[in-house]
């Protein structure tokens, strides 16, 4: 399957109403494909001057924003309307509170709903050299309820990131470790500017492989801080540098978990050059095709 094919597996787009995160000017669901809410932290005027002078967003493509997301709970911002799904390709990395993130999705998300994530894996992206993510930093961004990212995120972010790292240099074996592109007088005053001025620098707030994210999951999902379960899984593929992981509201916590140490034990660890072919899974008890669940909710209304 292509990338689209597995992101919206057993996704009936036609019928069920969904929202994306971030789309820009390549929405992975188009209006003429189904209901679609395109959810950003910018309304489409304020997309287009941000990106005017970005060679990679086509300004003159970029989708109508219906909700603006940030200064009022994403509920509030689509005017407590309710999804059957909800897309975000390369967004997750970049939420000051992963946890509070999560919650707010939760809150616009149908009984069943599910969550479908696109997310680099830090081995083969420019945050190759940093560590991954842990769960205490992960918890301090909750308890302060982040709304820009944090102080230790940025610098780790700045003194870290690399220039010029090829994905598929790095799974052909050479070690293409890019070079610094930021200095550590950069990484103090950008971090600076936030704290005295509150300025929301745009960084990998999180930096996540497979096992890790799964890890993380599992965790958060054993203490009640997640109640979501992985019901698919698409490890990196060669070449790649993103894996996909659906995820589904779950209240029952040991089914939960469960699903998360599945997730986590499918996954390649190490090096996944050196290992077969992809890992994917399926929960079986998760439901094959939203299409039926969103029947069944709009016959229920009726």
């Amino acid at each position: 399957m292509n990338r689209k094919k597995k992101l919206l597996s057993g996704l009936d787009v036609a019928v069920a109403a969904g929202a994306e995160i971030g789309a820009l000017c390549r929405p992975i669901v188009t209006r003429s494909e189904g209901t679609i809410y395109y959810i950003d932290h910018a309304s489409t005027e304020e997309l287009r001057e941000k990106y005017r002078d970005d060679p990679n967003v086509d300004v003159n493509d970029l989708v109508d924003v219906d909700a603006v997301w940030g200064r009022q709970s994403l509920f509030e911002a689509l005017g407590g309307k309710q999804v059957d799904y909800v897309i975000a390709s390369h967004v997750v990395e970049h939420v000051p509170d992963l946890i509070g993130w999560f919650d707010e999705l939760n809150a616009i998300l149908q009984p069943e709903g599910q969550i479908r994530l696109v997310i680099p894996d830090k081995r083969f992206t420019f945050d190759l050299m940093r560590q991954e993510s842990r769960l205490s930093d992960i918890l301090a961004a909750y308890v302060a309820k982040a709304r820009i990212p944090q102080t230790q995120a940025i610098i780790d972010h700045i003194l870290n990131v690399r220039r010029d790292v090829h994905a598929g240099e790095l799974w052909n074996g050479m070690k293409s470790l890019g070079s610094q592109a930021h200095t550590l007088a950069d990484a103090i005053s950008t971090a600076q500017d936030a704290i005295a001025n509150g300025t929301y620098h745009d960084v990998h707030c999180w930096v996540f492989t497979p096992t890790s994210f799964a890890r993380i999951c599992g965790q958060l999902a054993e203490s009640g801080l997640l109640q979501m379960a992985c019901v698919n899984f698409f490890d990196t593929a060669r070449n790649e540098l993103e894996f996909q992981v659906h995820l589904q509201r779950c209240p029952d916590r040991k089914r939960a978990v469960e699903s998360w140490q599945k997730m986590e034990r499918a996954a390649v660890a190490d090096d996944p050059r050196d290992n077969g072919p992809r890992y994917r899974f399926r929960l079986s008890s998760a439901p094959r095709n939203l299409y039926y669940l969103a029947r069944r909710l709009r016959q229920r209304a009726r």
